[in-house]
């Protein structure tokens, strides 16, 4: 069938895809994951990390690839990115899965809206350090113990801080999240050009109902204002619930594009 093309979210790499990506191939289908600029494994670009700039290197990465049409799924920023795309480029897109997007609402976590402000970098530099790390470690142990923070919420914290020890890492993420976030909150709404999707059932929109970074009320307006999408919630899931429910999140994007090829 057509491939999937996941797009991953700020701060975050083609691993987050890991536990969905054997589903998807289990089943048969062709998948490309990417590591957007300045994440994961790839190099830092020119320094321009907006949504606009991210969609043209995604068409350009499937004209070298020689696909014409995907199923896009995406991930918090990756779904202000995968949105961007069909935007620009509609005629390359057969689907669009949205797994709590950015861009649907102002509402935001307050780590993200600190990373915009100015000084963040300092910030950042001292919690991503040898010593800031045991001091994060210890400060998420006591929130898992009283129940303000899940165990996975928690490893995933540890897990992108490590990855911004690297000065590069750490920029690219601070001038990728100031592109799309502010102090108030995202900067950002998709939701004005929804009138340029001629066809709202080619759109599944996923969250987690647990999802403490961006709230799942953005998704139920998306789905609102699209009549026609398809919306899953999934159970006690957070910001990554392809990650702490793989399997109903695979099933769910696997139904859907198998219901937008049949027509």
């Amino acid at each position: 069938g057509i491939p999937l093309l996941l797009v991953h979210g700020g701060g975050s790499s083609t691993g987050t895809w890991a536990d969905l990506i054997v589903r998807l191939r289990d089943a048969g289908r062709t998948v490309v994951a990417v590591d957007l600029l300045g994440h994961g494994e790839s190099g830092h670009g020119n320094g321009d990390f907006s949504l606009g700039s991210n969609a043209s290197r995604l068409r350009d990465l499937l004209d070298h690839l020689g696909i014409a049409r995907v199923h896009l799924v995406g991930h918090s920023l990756g779904g202000g990115v995968a949105m961007q795309f069909q935007y620009q480029f509609p005629q390359r897109v057969e689907s669009m899965t949205l797994v709590s997007s950015g861009g649907l609402g102002a509402e935001v976590s307050l780590g993200l809206r600190a990373a915009s402000l100015p000084g963040s970098e300092v910030v950042f530099r001292m919690i991503s350090s040898e010593h800031g790390l045991a001091w994060v470690r210890r400060a998420t142990r006591g929130l898992v113990a009283t129940g303000s923070m899940s165990t996975g919420m928690a490893d995933k914290t540890v897990e992108k801080l490590q990855r911004l020890r690297e000065d590069g890492r750490r920029k690219a993420f601070l001038a990728t999240v100031r592109s799309v976030v502010g102090p108030q909150g995202q900067l950002v709404r998709a939701t004005s050009r929804f009138g340029a999707v001629t066809d709202p059932s080619t759109v599944l929109i996923v969250w987690g109902d647990a999802d403490a970074t961006l709230p799942m009320s953005h998704g139920l307006q998306a789905h609102e204002l699209l009549p026609g999408s398809g919306f899953v919630a999934v159970p006690g899931a957070g910001h990554h619930p392809h990650v702490d429910a793989p399997d109903l999140v695979g099933e769910s994007i696997l139904r859907h594009v198998l219901e937008v090829e049949g027509g």
